[in-house]
């Protein structure tokens, strides 16, 4: 069964840039602190790594990543669930994310395709939303179930 990290400390957040940029993914906006960072490793190596900022009541899923050499093992599946786990136990209300290329994967995991006007100011105000991925960039939302304890 893949284990799956919250939160990766000094050395492991170096592992993560250089993961992230080896796939082209942004780096530059990344936190100090990657407490809402989930990822995955194989012995010492980071295979994989999936962020969740939350902004007033909705989250914005980052830096999904996985090594190749780990793809198509149910890596990917299991930390988007992760964070849509959190994110309903944080409540909050919906998930966004950006992407150039992952469209049609999430798509298949129940996100829809939102006009950049729809977004929420506060996701609007992020630095991924507002200065990193292009305005290319497809905008996925999920809505979640939040239950009430």
């Amino acid at each position: 069964m893949t284990e799956i990290y919250r939160g990766l400390n000094r050395s492991e957040r170096a592992e993560a840039m250089d993961l992230l940029a080896s796939h082209k993914l942004p780096t530059a906006d990344l936190p100090l602190s990657l407490d809402d960072f989930f990822y995955v490793k194989d012995g010492d190596q980071l295979v994989a790594l999936i962020g969740l900022e939350k902004y007033n009541g909705h989250g914005l899923l980052r830096s999904m990543v996985v090594h190749p050499a780990y793809r198509n093992k149910n890596i990917a599946s299991l930390l988007v669930q992760k964070i849509e786990e959190t994110a309903i136990q944080e409540n909050l209300k919906s998930v966004f994310l950006l992407t150039e290329t992952a469209s049609v994967y999430f798509e298949k995991k129940g996100y829809v395709k939102v006009d950049r006007e729809k977004v929420p100011v506060e996701i609007k105000s992020s630095s991924e939303f507002g200065n990193v991925c292009p305005v290319t960039a497809a905008v996925l939302m999920k809505k979640l179930e939040v239950h009430d304890v």
